[in-house]
């Protein structure tokens, strides 16, 4: 190991959130800097590259409201952003405000170890670099660890093979090849509708069915885009009071006072609508009644059967076993008509399972499938999974994957207590999870970046979560999940994940907060107005 080198503030991930805190301590004239385990900033959007990634929150509130300047030069070119584009608008925002500078790439943390005597966290980066804090700010991101399936013979594939996350940078050859796509979630459902046409034969293999509606992307002219910058105030404003944080409201008419034939007229209307409006702008009883959902379940599966002319394969691309909205929705573009087309071919997992992956391509109990390129669109361990891969050891030798073995506890999803100086943008327990996530991080960052403030002002060296303010906080977060209809679903908004020991049948973990955004920064906006009478100040 080298000497440590110390900066009064560290910074975890170069990513959404990394990059609007950095900017924020660089305002207040703080020497912090930024670790980033890639070798480029952008998180998500750097290293998720593979076809069809994009936004499915509209661009114009995924973007950051922070800066009037960004708002007015950034021209958005699609509703939903692809992920080229996605990726040049992080490194505009970077550069504009010149926070390169403060970032230090191919630095991934290892281990962290807390010393209550000097009061500093000690961090040990791959490659032998040390650095040390007093403070650390934890920006690492909810869906950062891929996870594989553990099929037997993975490694003997001689073809190409690789989980979306880690799409390599250079063009993959399609046209022409046999692929096969494990997985039909949220990027599963992307990368399926976009090579569909582009190769000789394609091979669903469909573990579970998720419900999916309509993207509804479409170009963003140069009138439309000046349009949206006269109304961004409005916007933010809107997004503000939502419950998801989107610039949609829902119909508080009530699900039982209007007819089924009103009903059907919204839904028919929200279908056509882009984005997340089939769930922001539905009748809330859908989250919370059994009746409620059946019916709007209903009504999207008659609509996935209008769409694929099989039968047979409509009802098993139709989910039996959770009701639509219980899950994270995955947003889609002609997914459902890519299996009208002779070179794609559904293998239902539930029917036929994986016994291994062969020399050549996957083996099922009924047939042997060959291929050319394997795709892992097997999703992520969610919210946790960037912690576990890191070695975290606090005040008395506590140590952070223990405690969190069944499931993360945290003050707000910004602290943990027995990790004193450690703060967490976007972290477990927060509303990060559950909400469009630009909107729910700069209101996370701007509150870490003040209480920080607050603590420097007032010569704080120390600061940890009451245990009682930890404790109320975990079990307001369990409150107001099993007030929900998903905490029967097996989505990783529950933390299930069948890739990862200890999180499938039978578990489960509270990992985001769904009391709503507008609710979530009432509360934290009262801790902070009070003092923070929640956190032990020294």
């Amino acid at each position: 190991m080298t000497d440590p080198i110390h900066h009064h503030v560290i910074v975890l991930g170069a990513g959404v959130s990394g990059i609007y805190q950095i900017h924020r301590l660089v305002e207040l004239g703080l020497d912090a800097i930024v670790l980033e385990a890639d070798e480029d900033l952008g998180g998500t959007w750097y290293r998720n590259r593979y076809p069809g990634c994009r936004f499915d929150s509209e661009s114009y509130t995924y973007g950051y409201s922070f800066s009037r300047e960004v708002l007015d030069e950034w021209h958005w070119k699609e509703r939903f952003s692809s992920q080229p584009e996605n990726l040049r608008y992080l490194n505009f925002v970077a550069d504009k405000f010149d926070l390169r500078r403060h970032m230090r790439f191919d630095s991934r943390v290892e281990a962290m170890r807390w010393d209550d005597d000097l009061r500093l966290w000690t961090l040990d980066v791959a490659g032998g670099r040390r650095y040390t804090a007093r403070f650390v700010i934890s920006a690492i991101g909810v869906l950062s660890t891929p996870t594989l399936p553990r099929y037997q013979g993975m490694e003997e594939f001689e073809g190409d093979a690789f989980h979306t996350y880690w799409w390599p940078k250079q063009e993959v050859p399609l046209e022409g090849r046999r692929v096969g796509v494990i997985g039909t979630g949220a990027t599963g459902i992307q990368v399926i509708a976009e090579i569909a046409s582009q190769v000789d034969q394609l091979f669903v293999f469909q573990r579970r069915p998720n419900w999916s509606t309509p993207l509804n992307n479409s170009p963003i002219s140069e009138q439309e885009m000046a349009e949206i910058r006269a109304r961004y105030d409005e916007i933010f404003a809107t997004c503000a009071i939502s419950n998801g944080g989107f610039e949609h409201l829902p119909d508080r008419r009530g699900f039982w006072n209007v007819t089924p034939e009103q009903r059907r007229a919204l839904w028919d209307e929200l279908y056509a609508t882009p984005g997340f409006a089939i769930l922001a702008r539905n009748f809330p009883e859908i989250y919370l009644d059994e009746e409620a959902n059946r019916e709007i379940s209903e009504y999207v599966a008659e609509r996935i059967r209008g769409r694929v002319h099989d039968p047979e394969i409509a009802e098993k691309l139709i989910p039996k076993d959770h009701g639509f909205g219980t899950q994270r929705l995955p947003l889609e573009t002609r997914y459902f008509e890519a299996y009208n087309r002779g070179n794609v071919h559904l293998v239902d997992l539930s029917e036929t399972p994986i016994e291994r992956i062969t020399r050549s391509g996957i083996q099922t109990t009924a047939a042997h499938h060959d291929l050319d390129l394997i795709v892992y669109a097997t999703g992520f361990d969610a919210i946790t999974g960037a912690w576990d891969r890191i070695d975290i050891h606090g005040a008395g030798g506590a140590v952070l994957a223990e405690k969190w073995r069944d499931g993360p506890s945290t003050f707000f999803g910004l602290m943990t207590r027995r990790f004193p100086n450690l703060l967490m943008v976007a972290g477990p327990q927060s509303v990060s999870g559950s909400t469009n996530f630009p909107r729910a991080i700069e209101g996370g960052v701007d509150w870490v970046t003040r209480f920080l403030e607050h603590a420097i002002e007032h010569g704080v060296t120390r600061f940890e979560a009451h245990a009682e303010a930890e404790r109320e906080w975990t079990e307001e977060v369990v409150r107001r999940h099993e007030k929900l209809l998903a905490r029967r679903s097996r989505g990783w908004f529950t933390g299930y994940n069948s890739n990862v020991a200890g999180h499938g049948e039978g578990s489960v973990r509270y990992v985001a907060y769904f009391g709503g955004a507008p609710k979530y920064a009432e509360l934290i906006r009262l801790e902070a107005e009070s003092g923070y009478p929640g956190v032990d100040l020294e």
